[in-house]
């Protein structure tokens, strides 16, 4: 049985954007993500200061926007190749950066009104810069295939 192309390529991209919103919910706050990765952090390094604690807890919530948004970009781009054989690199690109712009800006405005969570533009320029990331990784591949 053959799958809807439309459903095959577009349905990881809702499945991620949706993950990123649940990411985007209380459940995930910095209080509440300091309760695992505090623990985790201290087992790793004894005797690590809290300021340091904070620190690294910080890096590793802004990595994951990072990546959050790495991911989604690669998804945007796959969904609008649809499987061509042509190369339109630039143009998927192009549309993949700017919804992940439009996502992320859309992300921090749904944060701005949950109580637990605040809205950041340096948040926003971390999430463009992993969109960003992800496409320069994928021209690297393209153009090292066409090699």
């Amino acid at each position: 049985m053959r799958v809807n192309p439309t459903i095959q390529y577009w349905s990881p991209v809702i499945f991620w954007m949706s993950f990123i919103f649940w990411m985007s919910t209380g459940t995930f706050s910095a209080e509440n993500t300091s309760s695992i990765i505090g623990p985790i952090l201290r087992f790793l390094i004894p005797g690590i200061s809290e300021q340091s604690l904070d620190m690294i807890h910080g890096l590793i919530r802004k990595c994951g926007h990072l990546t959050e948004y790495f991911i989604l970009s690669i998804l945007l781009f796959r969904a609008f190749r649809s499987g061509s054989m042509e190369l339109k690199t630039l143009r998927w690109a192009f549309f993949s950066i700017i919804i992940v712009i439009i996502y992320a800006a859309g992300d921090e405005f749904h944060q701005s009104f949950v109580s637990t969570r605040t809205a950041s533009v340096m948040d926003v320029g971390i999430d463009i810069t992993g969109g960003i990331f992800a496409q320069g990784i994928i021209f690297l591949w393209y153009g090292h295939k066409r090699k």
